[in-house]
């Protein structure tokens, strides 16, 4: 799968591309990501890519020119990738929806900042628009990197045990809770099941605990279940 990120910040991406899963995956070829900075299609000896909003009001907004540009030439030899725009206005990011770009070749994800961008290229250019949730950040890098991670676990080989993907949220419910050693540790024990070595008892103690753990702390997600 191949990222292309669109940012005033592409230094801060070595932050998954030098470490962890991420980077293994980029090792195996599973997976690429390339960043491009954006104030290099800037049409002036300033390098600035942003100006005052038309009407007043805070902040500067991303102009259309070079994030037009950017995408014009990340296109040229990748015509058919798909575009999102990291934004809270966006459908936001969930596990269902996760799995289903996982499915892409091809994803630009464009990182907005200041107030934003110029809502032509929202209308002209961008296929989706995602939110990771209801709040406001500085930009639209820790977002992306936050879709990279999430997809990137999907395919196939990134992880070291693809059981690993048998998570919160892959069966609709959270997760059942997890121990390791020692046994027993300031008078608390690990469940007697998990000691047992009978699979069955422990896969069935597992699914009750999974869905316990949802009542308490996600019933909205039962719902869903249900």
């Amino acid at each position: 799968m191949r990222f292309d990120v669109i940012t005033l910040f592409p230094e801060m991406f070595s932050a998954i591309k030098d470490e962890g899963v991420i980077a293994r995956g980029i090792k195996k070829s599973l997976l690429s990501i390339n960043t491009w900075q954006l104030r290099d299609f800037s049409n002036n000896k300033h390098r600035n890519i942003d100006d005052a909003p038309y009407g007043g009001g805070a902040g500067m907004v991303m102009q259309v020119k070079p994030i037009r540009d950017c995408l014009s030439k990340i296109k040229q030899d990748n015509p058919d990738t798909t575009v999102i725009y990291l934004s809270p206005q966006g459908e936001k990011l969930d596990n269902n929806l996760v799995v289903e770009l996982s499915k892409l070749k091809s994803i630009i994800l464009l990182c907005g900042r200041y107030e934003g961008i110029d809502e032509r290229v929202i209308q002209y250019d961008v296929d989706r628009e995602i939110s990771i949730g209801d709040f406001v950040i500085s930009g639209g890098e820790l977002a992306a990197m936050v879709v990279i991670d999430a997809l990137s676990r999907q395919i196939s080989g990134v992880l070291g045990n693809q059981d690993s993907l048998n998570d919160s949220f892959a069966n609709g419910s959270l997760d059942c809770p997890h121990y390791t050693r020692p046994e027993t540790i300031d008078n608390q024990s690990v469940p007697a099941v998990l000691l047992s070595g009978h699979q069955a008892n422990i896969d069935a103690w597992r699914a009750a605990q999974a869905k316990k753990n949802t009542q308490k702390k996600r019933p909205d997600l039962l719902n869903t279940l249900n």
